[in-house]
């Protein structure tokens, strides 16, 4: 189950994608539907069939972005979060063999195109929750049990 959690700048990224595919895709798609389906036969009119297909990712898009953004709780920076890893937390860690890793903890749907970014509900994420600079991580995943240090934490303001 995914935690629906999103920060204010993930929130706006998503409504500015549901305005895009609403606004521009969606009419450009329809208008090249209809312009498909003009000239005729549509068994073997791939430009119809490609077309009509995009729209239906559209639309199954639309909708979920709809709900999901309906069902999303904001949460923004709040001054009680200083000095622990919480939801929205730039964290940094580093291992016993030195190595280090510096990523942001927020919700699913803002992972995407984000190689620095985790979910809320990764086992990273759950190991680090309410911990502070200096404190030990235990991250349990199936490969096996691993020790990270916390070394920094800061918030976007």
């Amino acid at each position: 189950m995914k935690t629906p959690l999103i920060t204010p700048e993930g929130l706006e990224k998503l409504k500015a994608e549901l305005d895009h595919l609403w606004r521009v895709e969606r009419p450009d798609t329809t208008q090249k539907v209809a312009w498909a389906a003009s000239l005729g036969d549509r068994s073997e009119n791939a430009d119809y069939h490609y077309n009509k297909k995009r729209l239906r990712e559209i639309d199954r898009r639309l909708l979920y972005l709809r709900k999901c953004i309906d069902d999303l709780k904001v949460v923004s920076y709040s001054p009680f979060q200083e000095g622990k890893v919480l939801f929205g937390a730039w964290v940094e860690i580093r291992n016993d063999r030195g190595d280090q890793k510096r990523f942001r903890i927020v919700g699913y749907n803002e992972i995407f195109d984000t190689k620095d970014y985790i979910s809320i509900d990764s086992p990273m994420a759950v190991a680090l929750m309410k911990k502070e600079v200096g404190d030990e991580a235990v991250v349990k995943t199936d490969a096996g049990e691993f020790v990270w240090h916390v070394t920094k934490i800061e918030y976007q303001k």
